[in-house]
């Protein structure tokens, strides 16, 4: 991302989950978040293309058209992550990179847990300021601000109250493919020593494939090129030498053909992204929401 400035990729995927709400084939996707997480030119633009109205520029004809193909993909890997965060239930949820996400917000289910929003302080700043005026689903939001390249992951966590003896459940949804391969795995030596048993870790990353070339060229145009690519091969090892067992790992056309005939045609070709869920063996069974009151306050 650009000096000074929010996440821009944040924001187009907020926008493909805005475009996306109540519009697919897939009944239990909805994210009445989306909208109001956006700035207001970026609000007109997505009721503009919910409308069908034609665009008004060249620019805004290719935004049209990629947040067009991108609603469908929000789709499959939204809900892919909404049910690995309901099935592991941990007292804590961290989400690294947390952009426009409004699972805070949203989701009923997080109501005994504290929620840790990690982000850049730049973005983070313009998301607080636009979420302020909603009442959390979860029993808390704790904004953490943080560089991923430059600050310390593990004392940010810890000054907002973290508890590395609880499970957590780890969210790493848009982060990773713009990290280089050092910082990934600084970021997982810290998962690792913060993560007690029957902790959940969820990544979104993407895996070499054709379609990946045009994505390369639009983020990079947007100021955050795509610094890692992995096969599940190499993200399975990667996840083993941190003391995670992977779970799940499919992509978003697999994911999509799960779901409503109109999100399988729109993601079939999606090859490029994948999310894999990965826990940390329990000792006991998974720990469950019953330590959420321990969280520091």
């Amino acid at each position: 991302m650009r000096h000074g400035q929010s996440s821009q990729t944040a924001v187009m995927v907020c926008m493909a989950r805005a475009i996306a709400h109540d519009r697919t084939g897939e009944a239990r996707f909805s994210d009445p978040t989306a909208l109001g997480m956006l700035a207001e030119a970026e609000r007109q633009l997505v009721s503009r293309l919910r409308s069908g109205e034609a665009p008004r520029s060249l620019v805004e004809g290719f935004r049209h058209a990629h947040l067009s193909r991108e609603a469908p993909m929000m789709v499959a890997r939204t809900l892919e992550i909404d049910d690995a965060v309901r099935s592991a239930l941990t007292p804590q949820v961290v989400i690294l990179g947390a952009g426009l996400d409004g699972r805070a917000w949203r989701m009923a289910e997080l109501e005994r847990s504290v929620v840790f929003e990690v982000d850049h302080p730049a973005s983070q700043r313009d998301k607080r300021a636009r979420a302020e005026r909603w009442k959390p689903a979860a029993r808390e939001v704790r904004f953490v601000p943080v560089d991923f390249a430059r600050d310390d992951l593990s004392a940010a966590l810890a000054a907002a109250g973290h508890d590395p003896t609880l499970p957590t459940t780890w969210i790493w949804e848009g982060v990773v493919m713009y990290l280089d391969r050092r910082d990934i795995e600084a970021t997982l030596r810290v998962v690792q020593a913060r993560s007690a048993p029957s902790s959940r870790l969820i990544i979104a990353y993407h895996q070499p494939a054709f379609m990946l070339f045009v994505i390369a060229l639009i983020v990079r145009f947007m100021g955050e090129p795509i610094r890692t690519v992995l096969t599940p091969g190499q993200m399975l090892s990667l996840l083993g030498r941190h003391a995670f067992e992977v779970r799940t790992d499919r992509d978003i056309p697999s994911l999509g053909a799960l779901l409503s005939s109109d999100v399988a045609r729109a993601t079939r070709a999606m090859k490029h992204l994948r999310i894999v869920v990965a826990d940390r063996p329990g000792e006991g069974g998974r720990g469950g929401i019953a330590g959420a009151e321990r969280i520091a306050s």
